[in-house]
């Protein structure tokens, strides 16, 4: 099969389009979030003062957030739009899109860097942290930040990788940095001694071996559209349309911001350093479980957006039924997993007793009904994939903003919940703003794939065999 071939999702079935693509790009996040995940299983394993140093990295979730947050915007901005132009064959266009994407990136990167480097002491204040574990959270993000620009590249960029049919080499994009972070992380924490400095260190030298990779990919022969550089000067229009579509990605991440957030300050007031670890635990769990989701439905993008601009409407909607039976089947797997099995999941994070012991309580609250987000992936993931950034936006906002931190802050007063108010905002956000999302995508969506299919379906007449004359 040729690469040409191969990227054409209008051709074969769409279940095999997207496992073509998602079965790569499932690996590709689980390497992906294995960057930050190794640095939390060997810090939570560190001798004398693992506890706090788990909890000093926890405390930075927040900016990574924000650092992933604006890949998010430029990355799933640019590629649905990549591969609905791709679609219609305005190659000039999608070429132009991806240059614009990567000028964004770079730029977007640098100024994040000194900005957050400037007021990064009082943020982590804001945050949660303690006397005690600033210097941990400190160490580790003045590290990291100074290669975010690195982390937004490798992000953002990979987008266009498989948005053009190639899951391996997207990948590798990802491969390539996590077995470096993996071989430097113990190197680098527990051979030179340097600790949560350390790990950060691995990941941003890991980080930025993934930008060279996926950079010289999509400047190499192999591409089908190559980054160039006429390319990369911003067009206002198109980074307009670029920052519209990626604006939900941007709300997705940014929101998670703002509970990781309200979850840290809470906890911090209600529970102490303790609980703020044990979010940071469950936090790192389901980053690991929900990678399969994040797979399928990014995989599902480049194949219904390609389907949309071609008119192909049948296609996109078995496009939304797969990704929704296969996400909604693996995270009620993964809740069942996680309710008979909590103590083996925590214990690849802590070795500490205590902080086990308060975990588990809360990782039955915190992932009841697990299988509800995933409807909200399948709903906003169709609705990126066509272009329907105000309704993606809308459903990212209503679910984090407007359901979730006002129950992470109000509950906890009541009924004398403390502690467990916080764990709770999360399953009831998943079964409203879960069921709310995906019910909206059928009534707008499907709607309207099913009216735009009827309209092309050719007509009775067309179909009826020719006059006998004709036939002659």
């Amino acid at each position: 099969m040729t690469n040409t071939q191969a990227s054409d999702f209008s051709k074969g079935s769409v279940s095999s389009n997207i496992l073509r693509l998602a079965l790569p790009m499932t690996v590709a996040q689980l390497i992906n979030v294995l960057y930050s995940v190794v640095d939390r299983m060997y810090i939570g394993h560190l001798p004398n003062a693992a506890a706090d140093a788990l909890t000093g990295i926890g405390l930075t979730f927040p900016i990574i957030s924000i650092v992933t947050a604006f890949a998010n915007l430029f990355g799933m901005g640019g590629s649905p739009l990549f591969s609905i132009e791709r679609g219609r064959g305005h190659l000039d266009k999608a070429r132009q899109i991806m240059g614009n994407t990567f000028s964004l990136l770079v730029g977007t990167g640098v100024v994040l860097t000194a900005v957050i480097l400037l007021i990064k002491k009082p943020l982590l204040y804001a945050f949660g942290a303690s006397d005690v574990t600033y210097p941990y959270a400190d160490g580790y993000i003045t590290i990291y930040i100074c290669g975010s620009v690195f982390v937004m590249i490798s992000l953002g960029m990979n987008q266009f990788i498989n948005a053009q049919g190639f899951g391996r080499k997207g990948m590798m994009t990802v491969l390539i940095g996590a077995v470096t972070n993996i071989v430097l992380d113990p190197i680098f924490i527990f051979v030179f001694g340097m600790g949560v400095q350390g790990a950060a260190l691995a990941t941003i030298l890991s980080q930025f071996l993934s930008a060279v990779w996926a950079v010289s990919f999509l400047r190499g022969k192999k591409a089908l559209i190559r980054i160039e550089r006429p390319a990369m000067k911003l067009n206002p229009r198109l980074v307009w349309q670029i920052l519209c579509l990626g604006f939900s990605s941007f709300v997705m991440a940014i929101t998670n911001s703002i509970v990781q957030v309200a979850c840290n300050s809470t906890l911090q007031a209600f529970g102490g350093d303790l609980y703020v670890g044990v979010m940071t635990i469950l936090n790192s769990v389901r980053e690991v479980v929900s990678t399969p989701i994040n797979g399928v439905t990014s995989a599902a993008q480049p194949v219904m957006g390609f389907n949309y601009g071609a008119q192909k409407y049948r296609r996109v909607r078995s496009g939304i039924l797969f990704t929704t039976v296969v996400c909604v089947v693996y995270t009620t797997a993964v809740w069942l997993l996680l309710l008979l099995f909590p103590r083996f999941f925590i214990g690849l994070f802590s070795s500490e007793e205590a902080l086990r012991e308060a975990a588990v309580p809360s990782m039955h609250i915190y992932f009841f009904g697990f299988f509800m987000m995933s409807l909200q992936m399948a709903g906003q993931s169709a609705a990126v994939a066509l272009g329907r950034s105000k309704q993606a936006v809308f459903f990212s906002l209503f679910r984090k903003v407007i359901i979730v931190t006002p129950l992470t802050l109000l509950l906890p007063y009541l009924f004398g919940l403390g502690v467990t108010g916080v764990f709770l905002a999360e399953p009831i956000s998943n079964f409203i703003g879960g069921g709310a999302c995906y019910i909206t995508m059928l009534l707008t969506i499907w709607r309207e794939m099913v009216r735009k299919e009827r309209e092309t379906a050719p007509s009775p007449d067309s179909q009826q065999p020719q006059p006998l004359q004709s036939q002659k």
